[in-house]
């Protein structure tokens, strides 16, 4: 586990959470901030329940499980597949997603065991793949972010590439590389105050990524 970089209160969620019937994966932002890389901070801890279409009882379940654990738990948003939940303390707080995912993982998930908790968490390849489908259907600067460190962590990106129309059929290199040359890096930056220095490291890694995207698409002599 690199250093990680989730809250206190974040970790006190996902302790209060732990051992859930079925079990939920954390990924996204939080899994690579708490487990994988400690890269950036995140405001939003993603669970996902894999291969189920619906979230049924389990919102209930963890909003029970949040305020035995002393939390202030309000309902932002709320959907069958999906529920938006804010835990506070009082002090602090964060935004807890609960997903119900039908998509196929193309990786299991790991047994992360933190402290005294054990939970499962979406691997680097998983979170990569997921990462790559994100960027074509949302401007986030967060999803770039999380594109580089990931590749410059040593995750496979060739491998990530071939598994993503698994996720997104409509995926292909030409294609992102198509919607990443359009992406406003420089005021998606002012937007989420990121430094002049970051910024330019993220256009240069955009810039590198495209071609080689351009490349892994080019028909072989």
């Amino acid at each position: 586990m690199s250093g990680g970089k989730l809250t206190e209160l974040q970790w006190r969620v996902l302790q209060a959470l732990a051992g859930m019937e079925p079990p939920w994966a954390l990924t996204g932002g939080a899994a690579l901030a708490g487990v994988h890389l400690g890269h950036r901070v995140t405001r939003d801890l993603d669970l996902f329940w894999h291969g189920s279409g619906q979230l049924g009882d389990l919102p209930r379940a963890v909003q029970e499980r949040l305020r035995s654990a002393g939390l202030e738990v309000t309902v932002l948003q709320s959907a069958p597949s999906f529920q938006r939940l804010q835990a506070s303390d009082g002090n602090t707080s964060c935004v807890v997603d609960l997903v119900a995912d039908e998509t196929p993982v193309v990786e299991p998930p790991e047994i992360v065991v933190a402290g005294n908790t054990t939970f499962t968490v979406d691997t680097r390849h998983e979170i990569l793949v997921n990462k790559l489908c994100a960027l074509l259907s949302r401007s986030e600067l967060r999803d770039l972010q999380d594109v580089k460190a990931l590749v410059e962590a040593g995750t496979d990106l060739d491998r990530a590439l071939a598994d993503a129309p698994r996720k997104d059929a409509g995926f292909s290199p030409l294609t992102l590389a198509w919607v990443l040359r359009g992406l406003e890096i420089t005021l998606l930056s002012r937007a989420s105050d990121v430094s002049r220095e970051s910024t330019e490291q993220l256009v240069a890694f955009r810039d590198w990524l495209v071609d080689y995207l351009a490349a892994s698409a080019a028909p072989e002599e």
